[in-house]
């Protein structure tokens, strides 16, 4: 279980729905801020932002990712395209600031320790770590000395690595997120039943990152007992930049978060009972013993003076052998449900 100030997130919680604008606001301060409009109002309960420093995170002539070339501009190395990303110190005032009045969570992902230092200090409560830095074990130590709560993405990871993260971050309350790093991910390589594997190998604590199109993946992973969900979203998927397209509008967003609401009421609590409306309905849809002629007072019922109809107001059906060979009490008109009073 992770506890933070207003919020629990675990199994026997409400799904903790991450909002990711990752880089979608493109550098602009205003366009941030309509984001967290855009999250808060779907019902979100966070929005995630990136934090990072170009010149830590990547070499200057490093090439971008091949969905990167198709959605940035031609010939600008990764470094050019993530410079013109970036978020201020001052910008994260701002929007951590904006955040809180208007009643949703502000997250980000740390690149680099400056970044997570920074972040610390801006008092995030809750760090989320890209499957980039998975492997990244002196980051994760940093990290693990902090003793904040973590989610951690799993993308491009095997068993094997995903547990050296998890024994590093030994001090950290721990979200663990399943995940393909492809933008978008083809539904055929989700792979969503690895959110079990996890929980078997892991515990509970067991999230989903969707980077498919559409909503029904995500809220199919809640009905698999996922935790929490990380979706990116935009304000406008035509928007220059590398992860828009793959990213859900508003509607989207609004509707994703109401069909996650709406899954996690029906999931229920375990137990198989007639439910309190069930009840009325058993009467009307449940059949009893049925008289199928006219039954004189004092004749005794054979098989074929009775038959099961509906309504359930009479005997149950199960009883049928036990209403062979009783006299009537009274006289019994054809297709009335008999009751034990009916009988000697």
């Amino acid at each position: 279980m992770i506890v933070l100030k207003d919020r629990q997130i675990g199994p026997e919680q409400p799904v903790f729905i991450i909002a990711e604008a990752g880089v979608n606001h493109n550098g602009d301060l205003q366009l941030a801020k309509k984001m967290i409009d855009v999250a808060a109002a779907a019902g979100a309960d966070a929005i995630k932002f990136q934090t990072f420093k170009a010149e830590k995170l990547v070499t200057r002539n490093a090439p971008k990712a091949d969905y990167q070339k198709k959605s940035t501009e031609t010939g600008e190395s990764q470094f050019a395209m993530l410079k013109k990303l970036e978020l201020s110190e001052q910008d994260h005032y701002e929007l951590f600031a904006y955040c809180q009045a208007k009643g949703i969570r502000f997250m980000s992902t740390p690149f680099d320790e400056e970044s997570l230092l920074f972040l610390h200090s801006l008092g995030v409560e809750l760090f989320k770590i890209s499957s980039g830095d998975l492997n990244n074990q002196p980051f994760l130590h940093k990290i693990n000395s902090l003793g904040k709560p973590v989610i951690l993405s799993t993308g491009m990871a095997n068993l094997s690595e995903i547990t050296e993260a998890v024994q590093i971050l030994s001090n950290c309350p721990l979200v663990l997120l399943h995940c393909t790093t492809a933008y978008p991910t083809p539904v055929e390589i989700v792979n969503l039943r690895a959110i079990n594997l996890l929980q078997e190998k892991f515990g509970p604590m067991v999230g989903y990152s969707d980077h498919t199109l559409g909503t029904e993946v995500a809220v199919a992973a809640v009905a698999l007992g996922a935790i929490v969900i990380e979706k990116h979203f935009t304000l406008d998927k035509n928007l220059p930049g590398p992860d828009q397209q793959a990213s859900l509008n508003p509607e989207e967003l609004t509707l994703m978060v109401r069909q996650i609401r709406n899954v996690e009421k029906a999931l229920g609590n375990k137990r198989k009972e007639c439910t309190e409306i069930e009840t009325a309905n058993k009467l009307v849809a449940r059949k009893s013993i049925v008289s199928s002629q006219f039954i004189p007072s004092g004749v005794t019922i054979r098989e074929d003076m009775i038959a099961i109809k509906r309504p359930g107001t009479g005997i149950e059906p199960g009883l049928y052998s036990k209403v062979i060979g009783r006299k009537a009490k009274v006289d019994i008109a054809p297709d009335q449900p008999l009751t034990w009073d009916m009988l000697e």
